[in-house]
């Protein structure tokens, strides 16, 4: 079989390696799909993560086909199409320092419980958006960390990958009112098509009257505006210092800030005002119970989160696919296929 390695500092490589072997309690999976993570770009450019620095295998975004099962698992069939917990891998997270990565012809899923280390999703499903399981879940947790209630209004800024599951998962539980805030007019508009019910071009537009007008005015003990926006929650998916420093000072009294998007340099924040305000920062990381709380709307819903998808490049053309992924404003989400 081929698999896609990190094989040391900026190199990456598709090398030859064994076929698993399975045991009675594991899986073999036919990989099908598997999403880009930017994380994928900083695992090449250092060379990988300890102890697999300097040949690490990569991919934890999968979705795949059964191939065999051992002879103790339960609830699993040679033919499902399956999603994949990458967290609960028992020599190592898959694709993040484990002994195993995603991004290649077989995956060997140990001590394989259906629930816990993978789950089944239907054949509708495209194995593109199959593949896009893992960051939803990562959405989903940032969602689930702010404790959305039905009349919240929210805005979510960034409408990458992330920020757009977010909007889908702000949706799916009810919110009455999600808005999205980006400067690239083509995600604003795939916003508008999974359901978003308003977007802001902040390249153009004045964030925070726009929200007034979206959302009302709230109140606020020190406003930094003439008037706080009635935004019960700013999601912060775009990691950009601009998006907390405008949160910050928008929000009224009671707001919620969450980060779910990564910060590469360290935010300055004014303290008096996020004690005044009473302000929630909430921090988001990975999917603690997310993983396949995000499958059963991923199929019901996987038009909408088809759009996610920018770019569905062949595992032959791997090189093309992590170049795509790394370049700013290249791509969306780039996705690897498999025959």
């Amino acid at each position: 079989m081929k698999v896609a390695m990190v094989t040391g500092s900026g190199k990456a490589e598709v090398v030859d390696a064994d076929r698993p072997q399975i045991g009675p309690h594991d899986v073999l999976v036919r990989m099908r799909a598997c999403g880009i993570c930017g994380s994928d770009a900083f695992y090449i450019a250092i060379g990988g993560v300890p102890p697999r620095q300097g040949r690490m295998p990569l991919g934890h975004e999968p979705a795949g086909e059964i191939v065999e099962v051992g002879a103790d698992v339960s609830g699993l069939a040679v033919g499902d199409h399956v999603v994949i917990n990458p967290m609960a891998a028992a020599s190592g997270i898959i694709g993040n320092g484990g002994a195993t990565g995603a991004l290649g012809d077989y995956l060997l899923i140990e001590n394989a419980v259906r629930g816990t280390s993978l789950e089944v999703i239907p054949d509708h499903v495209p194995w593109e958006v199959a593949a896009l399981n893992e960051p939803m879940a990562v959405a989903r947790h940032g969602v689930n960390r702010c404790k959305p209630k039905p009349s919240d209004k929210v805005v979510v800024f960034g409408a990458g990958p992330i920020g757009l599951g977010a909007t889908l998962a702000f949706k799916s539980v009810g919110v009455s009112h999600v808005v999205v805030a980006d400067l690239i007019p083509s995600r604003l508009e795939k916003a508008l098509q999974i359901g978003a019910d308003a977007v802001i071009n902040s390249s153009d537009e004045d964030v925070v009257q726009r929200l007034i007008e979206l959302h009302g005015e709230g109140d606020a003990t020190i406003p930094r505006f003439p008037g706080a926006p009635g935004t019960d929650i700013y999601l912060d998916a775009a990691g950009a210092p601009a998006v907390v420093d405008t949160a910050l000072a928008a929000a009224k009294k009671g707001a919620t800030l969450a980060i779910v998007g990564v910060h590469k340099q360290p935010v300055p924040v004014e303290f008096v005002n996020v004690m005044s305000n009473e302000i929630s920062i909430i921090g988001c990381m990975g999917y603690p119970d997310e993983i396949f709380q995000v499958t059963d709307d991923l199929a019901a819903n996987w038009q909408k989160y088809a759009l996610i998808v920018s770019h569905t490049i062949p595992f032959e053309n791997l090189g093309k696919a992590l170049e795509l992924a790394s370049t700013p404003g290249a791509a969306d989400k780039v996705v690897v296929t498999f025959r």
